[in-house]
Parts: structure tokens; C-alpha cells; sequence
């Protein structure tokens, strides 16, 4: 599975990229809000492993973020399927992203939830202290439905993505 855009494609991971998502997960730049990983690469390749599995049965899809010369520069996941909507998230761009890498996994990740997928919205959750995560979410059209003492809750409609997308034309 890849899907393309004017600078990136998304790919599903496999085995041989647990050195690259190992080294994201553990590079302090990049990992402030993501959960703790080990540092075993072999560890790393037995969860990509096990993964692979939920990938078949349609439970998660796990992606690498490249840019088109083949240049990894990042990951992001669907998770949390649920009747009527999906979850992403693990989404990181290190410093190889293109200029407009975030928005354009970003409808990457729409493309895939809402046209293969076959969903009509997507649920996310963002830490609180995430800020600049936030603003792009609410930028795109999200809502916020609920908060915790860590998390803000939100949903995205299709129409909303492609409104985003109607606004930014010509400039992704």
C-alpha cells in the first residue's frame, strides 16, 4: 500500500525499517509526547512482527512518511477502528520532512481512512501540552469533544478534511 501526494508517500512498514522508527522513538526531539519505547532493535522488529498481523486482519495500519527521492522522515498510524470512525496518531516528521510533509501525511492518512477505509470521520486524542498539534487539528477543522487531565478529544469529519483541502489548494 502507497499513497502519494505532491512531495511524500506514506508505505506500510515493515521489519527493515525498525532502526529508523527506533530511532525517532528515542531521539528526545521528537518523542515529548509519545509513550516510552525499549531500546532493543530486536525488540523493535518482533513488535513490527506481531503488527504485520493486525495489519491482515484489518485492526491497525502502521506507515512510513517518505519523501518521494525515498528519504524516510517519518511515521503515523491508524488505530482504535470503531464502527463508524478511526483513530491516528504515532505521528512523527524528524528534520528530513518537506516543507509541507505534516499537512500532506496528514490528508494522506484522510485518503486512507475516508477512501479506503470507507469511514466518515476520525476520532484522535492529543496531549494537552501538544500545542502546535493542537492548533494544526483545529486549523484543519476538527472539534473538540472532551478532555481529561492529560488529553484533548477530537473528531474530524470527511467534509471537514476536504474544506481543508479546498482552502490549501495550490499551496500543497
Amino acid at each position: 500500500m502507497i499513497l502519494e501526494s505532491k512531495n511524500i508517500l506514506i508505505r506500510f512498514v515493515e521489519e527493515s525499517d525498525a532502526d529508523f522508527i527506533l530511532s525517532l522513538r528515542l531521539d528526545n526531539r521528537y518523542n515529548t509526547f509519545l509513550s516510552a519505547v525499549s531500546p532493543d532493535v530486536k525488540a523493535q522488529r518482533n513488535w513490527i512482527k506481531k503488527y504485520k498481523k493486525d495489519e491482515e486482519r484489518g485492526e491497525q495500519y502502521y506507515f512510513i512518511i517518505e519523501r518521494l527521492d525515498g528519504t524516510p522522515c517519518g511515521t503515523v498510524r491508524v488505530y482504535d477502528i470503531r464502527k463508524d470512525s478511526f483513530c491516528w496518531g504515532s505521528w512523527i516528521l524528524n528534520e528530513n520532512k518537506t516543507r509541507y510533509a505534516a499537512l500532506e501525511s496528514a490528508f494522506l492518512v484522510y485518503e486512507f481512512g475516508f477512501k479506503k477505509l470507507g469511514f466518515k470521520k476520525s476520532h484522535f486524542d492529543v496531549m494537552k501540552g501538544n500545542k502546535g498539534v493542537i492548533k494544526f487539528h483545529t486549523r484543519m477543522g476538527a472539534t473538540k469533544l472532551d478532555e481529561d487531565e492529560v488529553n484533548d478529544y477530537f473528531e474530524i469529519t470527511e467534509a471537514a478534511v476536504l474544506q481543508a483541502k479546498e482552502n490549501l489548494a495550490g499551496k500543497i
